[in-house]
C-alpha cells in the first residue's frame, strides 16, 4: 500500500466512525508557548481535552506534520528515527473511550477492506495496571494473555512515568500496538492514550479520575507504510526512498543502505525534508530558538555533503524532489519550492565559508586531546569555537563522536551562560493550571462584539487578583484602588479587542453603579478575553452589569493595522509574491512589519513601496469585512500565509479590489482615513527577513513637521538653503578635521570656512525631497534623522574650542619630544621625564609621549598643563619594558591628581587625569618626579 493511500484511509475509516477530519496544525504553533514545533496530534487540542472550549466537534481524526529533535543523534542511524515525521490520530473528548478506540484500531489494521494486517502478528502491551484495557483486549478481541504484555509506567503511561515522577494534571494509560514482520524485529506503530486521570501530588492516591474520559491516539505514518511495503526502514518507502536516491545522485555518491555514506544520505533527506516544510511556513534558519533548530538541521546536512567531499552548496537541490514526494498530501508546498531553495543555498553559502576552518580547529583540539589521553570534549573550548567562529556545538559534538569522544554539554552550557549567547529554547509547562484555567472551564469563551461597536453592556464573571502572599486566585468582590493593585477582569462579553495576529490590546474603561475599572491592556488566552487594570474607584463584584468603552487609543490602532494590509500589497508588488508577512505589530498609529526577502530593500524599491501605500490611502477606497467558507475566500483570491493555520469559516477582509486577507483584527471603513504613511526605517532582524517600521495618522503627521523643522534648524545654523545643507555639511567636515591636524601639530589652520550658498533663492522644495535630503546629512556624519541638529551643533561649537587651541599652541611655541628629552633624568637605564606642557591638549601630550616612547625607551613621561583658569590636564605613559617590570601609568596619574583637585586613571602603558587647580601644577611636577623614582626603584 502506497504511503498516500495510508494516510488517506486512516483519515477515511474515522470519518466513518463519526469524526471530524481536521486540517493538521502549523508546525511552529505560535499560540503555544510550551513547546517551539508542533510534538503531536494532540497539541492542536489541547482545550478541547480540557473543556476549556466550545465543542463542535467530540471525535476528532487528523494527519499531523510533526518535527521532534530529541532523538536527532539517532537520525539515518536506526530503521525508524526521524525529525520531521506524520502522525496519524483520532480524538475522543468525553466521546467513547477504551472499548471503541481498541475495537477501530483492530478492525483498521486487520480488515482486509482497510490495512488486512495479519491478526497473528500482532501483539499489544498495557500499563501494568489497567486491567480494563488489558480485558478488553483478551476477551472482545480474542488476543491470548501470551500476546498482552503489561508494563511499567515508564513504558506505558502518558507523560512517561507521571504517576511517580509528575507532572501534576490529564495524564493516563496507554496501550501500544506492534507489528512482528517475519525474521525481523517487532515494530511499534500505533499508541492509544487514555487519558483517564487528573495528577494531583505525590503517591499514593495522586490519581483523581476525570469527569470527562478522553482518547489520544498516534499512528506513526512512516512507520506503518514500511510495515506494509515489506521494508526494513522508514527511508525505503515509496515517499522517501527517491529522495534518498536524489540526494546520491546530488552529492555523486552510490546509495548503500549499510555503510556510512548511506547512513549520511538518510540524514540528508530526513533533514532536507524538515527544513524544507519549515522554511515553506517561512521558518528561516537563525540564531534563536526554533530558527535555531532549522540552521542546526541544516548544518549537519551541509556537514554529511562535507565529509562525502562536496565543496559546494548541494542540499538546496533537493527541495524540488521534496515537494513532489509529498504533493499528495502537501500540494502547497510546491508553491514555495524557489524561495525555499533560495533559503537554503544561502545558509549553505553561509556555512560552507566557515566550516573547513571550524574542522580545522576542531581537528587542533582532537590532537591536544590525544597528547593528554583526554576523552570529553571541553565545554568551554566548545563555546569558544561557536563564538569566535560560528562552528555548532551539536556538529562538534557529531565529529568527535566520530573519533570516539564524549562532548561536555554541562560545561558548554555553563560557557555559553557566561557569554550571555544560549540558544535554542526549552519547553514549559503542557497544561497549565490556575484561576484564569478555572475560568476557561466554567465561562469557555468571551463573545467578542467590538468589530461594529465600541460600547457594551456586560457582565462580570471572573475577577484575578494576587492575595497578601502574592498568589494569583479568583475573587468574588474586591475594592483596592490604585495602580499597584492590577487586576483582570472577565466579562461575558466584550468590545475590547485582545492582543492577537499582531494587533496590540485596546484600552478604555468599565464602568458599573458602584466602580471604575481602568482597562489599559486586553490579552486572549483562548478564546478568554482578559482586561488587565485597575480600579480607579468602588468595588468590583462578580455577576454585576457594566457598561465597557473602548478608548480612543482604538482609532489609531485601526488606522496602523489597515496600513498594514497596504504595504503588504505594495511590498508584493514591487518586491515580489515572496515578500509575505513574518510577523507583524501594530499600535497607536505606529506599525511594525516583518517580511521574507533575502536581500536589503533598497532605497529606490522602499520610495516606491511608500508611494504606493500613499496612493492607495488617497483613493479612499471601501474597507469591508465579511464571514466566508475557506474555500470561498481561496476561490476569491485572498493572501493565504504560509505558516498560519485558518478556522473555517474565516473572516475575509477587502480592501478596493487591490487587497484581500484573512485577518481577524479592527479596521477603517476607508483607506482614506489612513491619513499619512511615513517609513521610518528598513532592516533586518534576522536572516531572510526584512522589517520596515512605519506611521500613520496623527504620529506620520508629527514625523513630517519634525522633518521640516530638522533641515530648517540645520539650514539656519549653518546659514544656508535648505537643499545646500548636504553640500554644507560635508564642508563642516572637512573644516573640522582640518583644524584638529592643526590643533594637533601635523598641518596649517584653514581658511574660514566657506558655505554653499548655490540654492539660496530656491523654491522651498517638496516634502519628498526634504525628507531625502536630511537623510542624506545623516548617513554622512552617522546620525539618525532627527539626531542631526544636535551634531551639527557639536561640530560647530568644536570648531571655536579648536580655534583657541590653535591660538594657544601658537603662544607656548612648539614643544618637541627632543625638548622635553633634553629634561630627563635617568633612573637606572629607565628615563624619566616629568614637564610641564603650557597651552597642551591632551591629544598633543599623548603624541609627544608616543613620539618619547619610540626614540627613548626604556622611559616614564608624564605631561601636565593647564586649560584656562579653572582647568588642569595630565597624560602618562610607559614603554613596555617599564611595564613589564611592573610600572604602572593609571596609578601614577591617580595620585598625582589629587594635588591639583581632581582624579584619573587609565591603563599600565597610558593614562589620563584631569584636575581643578592650575595654580599648584609646580607642586604636582614636583610630586609626579617623586612617585616616577619610586615606582622605577
Amino acid at each position: 500500500m502506497k504511503t498516500d493511500e495510508l494516510r488517506e484511509k486512516y483519515l477515511s475509516f474515522y470519518e466513518t466512525k463519526g469524526h471530524s477530519r481536521r486540517a493538521s496544525d502549523v508546525l511552529v504553533p505560535t499560540w503555544d508557548p510550551s513547546v517551539l514545533f508542533t510534538p503531536a496530534g494532540m497539541n492542536q487540542f489541547k482545550d478541547h481535552f480540557l473543556g476549556r472550549v466550545k465543542l463542535d466537534f467530540t471525535r476528532a481524526t487528523t494527519c499531523q506534520k510533526c518535527l521532534r529533535t530529541g532523538d536527532i543523534d539517532n537520525v539515518g542511524r536506526t530503521a525508524y528515527h526521524h525529525t520531521f515525521f506524520e502522525m496519524l490520530g483520532n480524538f475522543s473528548f468525553g466521546d467513547y473511550f477504551k472499548p471503541e478506540a481498541i475495537s477501530w484500531a483492530w478492525e483498521f489494521l486487520t480488515d482486509k477492506k482497510w490495512l488486512g494486517l495479519p491478526a497473528d502478528q500482532l501483539t499489544v502491551t498495557v500499563y501494568k495496571d489497567d486491567d480494563e484495557a488489558a480485558d478488553y483486549w483478551h476477551e472482545k478481541i480474542g488476543l491470548p494473555t501470551s500476546r498482552i504484555h503489561r508494563l511499567e509506567e515508564d513504558e506505558n503511561f502518558w507523560p512517561a512515568s507521571a504517576p511517580s515522577l509528575g507532572p501534576d494534571g490529564v495524564c493516563g494509560p496507554c496501550s501500544e500496538i506492534y507489528y512482528h514482520p517475519k525474521g525481523s524485529s517487532p515494530v511499534e506503530i500505533w499508541n492509544l492514550v487514555f487519558t483517564q486521570f487528573n495528577r494531583v501530588g505525590d503517591p499514593p492516591n495522586n490519581l483523581e479520575p476525570l469527569p470527562s474520559k478522553n482518547i489520544d491516539t498516534g499512528m506513526g505514518l512512516e512507520r506503518t507504510a514500511a510495515t506494509l511495503q515489506g521494508v526494513t526502514t522508514n527511508y525505503h518507502i515509496d515517499i522517501l526512498r527517491p529522495i534518498v536516491e536524489a540526494a546520491g545522485e546530488i552529492c555523486g555518491v552510490k546509495y548503500i543502505p549499510e555503510d556510512d555514506n548511506g547512513r549520511r544520505l538518510r540524514r540528508i533527506t530526513d533533514h532536507v525534508r524538515a527544513c524544507t516544510f519549515a522554511i515553506h511556513e517561512n521558518v528561516y534558519p537563525g540564531a534563536n530558538k526554533e530558527k535555531y533548530v532549522i540552521r542546526r538541521l541544516l548544518r549537519r546536512a551541509v556537514l554529511d555533503g562535507h565529509q562525502m567531499g562536496l565543496r559546494e552548496p548541494f542540499a538546496y537541490q533537493l527541495v524540488d524532489k521534496v515537494a513532489e514526494m509529498m504533493k499528495a498530501g502537501y500540494p502547497e508546498l510546491q508553491e514555495t519550492t524557489q524561495r525555499v531553495a533560495n533559503v537554503i543555498r544561502t545558509e549553505e553559502e553561509n556555512f560552507l565559508d566557515r566550516l573547513d576552518d571550524g574542522l580545522a580547529r576542531t581537528e587542533k583540539v582532537f590532537n591536544s586531546m590525544r597528547k593528554d589521553n583526554m576523552t570529553i570534549v571541553d565545554g568551554g573550548e566548545a563555546a569558544e569555537l561557536y563564538q569566535t567562529y560560528g562552528f555548532p556545538p551539536e556538529l562538534f559534538e557529531q565529529v568527535a563522536a566520530e573519533k570516539g569522544l564524549a562532548f561536555d554539554w554541562p560545561g558548554y552550557k555553563e560557557a555559553m551562560e557566561r557569554f550571555g549567547e544560549e540558544t535554542g529554547g526549552g519547553t514549559s509547562v503542557l497544561f497549565t493550571t490556575g484561576p484564569i484555567e478555572s475560568l476557561k472551564n466554567t465561562l469557555r469563551k468571551t463573545d467578542y462584539v467590538g468589530y461594529d461597536q465600541s460600547e457594551a453592556d456586560v457582565t462580570v464573571k471572573g475577577i484575578v487578583a494576587n492575595d497578601a502572599d502574592g498568589t494569583s486566585k479568583l475573587f468574588d468582590d474586591y475594592d483596592q484602588t490604585g495602580e499597584e493593585h492590577p487586576l483582570i477582569v472577565v466579562t461575558d462579553s466584550t468590545p475590547f479587542y485582545g492582543e492577537s495576529g499582531g494587533q496590540v490590546g485596546d484600552s478604555g474603561e468599565i464602568v458599573g453603579a458602584d466602580f471604575r475599572f481602568l482597562v489599559t491592556d486586553t490579552q486572549k488566552d483562548s478564546d478568554l478575553f482578559l482586561h488587565h487594570g485597575y480600579l480607579t474607584s468602588g468595588k468590583i463584584s462578580s455577576n454585576t452589569d457594566a457598561k465597557a468603552i473602548v478608548g480612543e487609543r482604538r482609532i489609531g490602532i485601526q488606522r496602523a493595522h489597515s496600513a498594514t494590509h497596504i504595504l503588504h500589497y505594495a511590498l508584493q508588488k514591487n518586491l515580489g509574491a515572496h515578500a509575505q508577512q513574518q510577523g507583524s505589530k501594530v499600535d497607536e498609529d505606529w506599525l511594525r512589519f516583518d517580511f521574507t526577502n533575502l536581500a536589503a530593500v533598497t532605497p529606490e524599491q522602499l520610495a516606491a513601496i511608500e508611494e504606493d501605500v500613499n496612493e492607495r490611502v488617497a483613493a479612499s477606497e471601501k474597507v469591508k469585512w465579511e464571514t466566508v467558507p475557506l474555500a470561498q475566500a481561496r476561490e476569491l483570491g485572498a493572501m493565504m500565509l504560509f505558516g498560519e493555520k485558518y478556522p473555517d469559516p474565516v473572516r475575509l477582509v477587502s480592501m478596493g479590489t487591490f487587497s484581500r486577507e484573512l485577518c481577524g483584527g479592527t479596521h477603517l471603513t476607508n483607506t482614506g482615513d489612513v491619513g499619512m504613511f511615513e517609513v521610518v526605517s528598513e532592516e533586518g532582524p534576522s536572516a531572510g527577513v526584512r522589517r520596515i517600521v512605519a506611521l500613520t495618522g496623527a504620529k506620520a503627521k508629527e514625523y513630517r513637521q519634525q522633518v521640516a523643522a530638522s533641515l530648517g534648524d540645520i539650514a539656519k545654523s549653518l546659514g544656508v538653503a535648505t537643499l545646500d545643507v548636504p553640500a554644507a555639511v560635508k564642508q563642516l567636515m572637512q573644516y573640522v578635521r582640518d583644524l584638529k591636524k592643526a590643533a594637533s601639530g601635523s598641518g596649517k589652520p584653514p581658511e574660514d570656512l566657506p558655505l554653499a550658498v548655490e540654492h539660496a533663492k530656491a523654491a522651498q522644495p517638496t516634502y519628498a525631497v526634504q525628507k531625502e535630503t536630511l537623510k542624506e546629512t545623516a548617513r554622512m556624519i552617522n546620525v539618525g534623522m532627527f539626531d542631526a541638529p544636535a551634531r551639527i551643533a557639536a561640530l560647530l561649537s568644536d570648531i571655536d574650542s579648536l580655534k583657541k587651541e590653535i591660538v594657544a599652541r601658537a603662544e607656548i611655541g612648539v614643544l618637541t619630544a627632543d625638548d622635553l628629552l633634553a629634561q630627563a633624568e635617568l633612573i637606572g637605564d629607565v628615563k624619566l621625564i616629568v614637564a610641564e606642557a603650557p597651552g597642551a591638549n591632551p591629544n598633543v601630550m599623548r603624541q609627544l609621549i608616543d613620539q618619547l616612547r619610540k626614540k627613548a625607551a626604556p622611559c616614564a613621561v608624564l605631561l601636565i598643563a593647564g586649560q584656562g583658569e579653572d582647568k588642569v590636564m595630565m597624560v602618562a605613559g610607559l614603554s613596555q619594558d617599564v611595564v613589564k617590570s611592573g610600572g604602572k601609568a593609571g596609578e601614577w596619574v591617580k595620585t598625582v591628581s589629587t594635588i591639583v583637585g581632581g582624579s584619573g586613571g587609565g591603563r599600565a602603558d597610558m593614562a589620563q587625569a584631569g584636575g581643578k587647580d592650575p595654580a599648584k601644577i609646580a607642586d604636582a611636577v614636583t610630586a609626579a618626579k617623586a612617585f616616577g623614582k619610586k615606582m622605577l626603584g
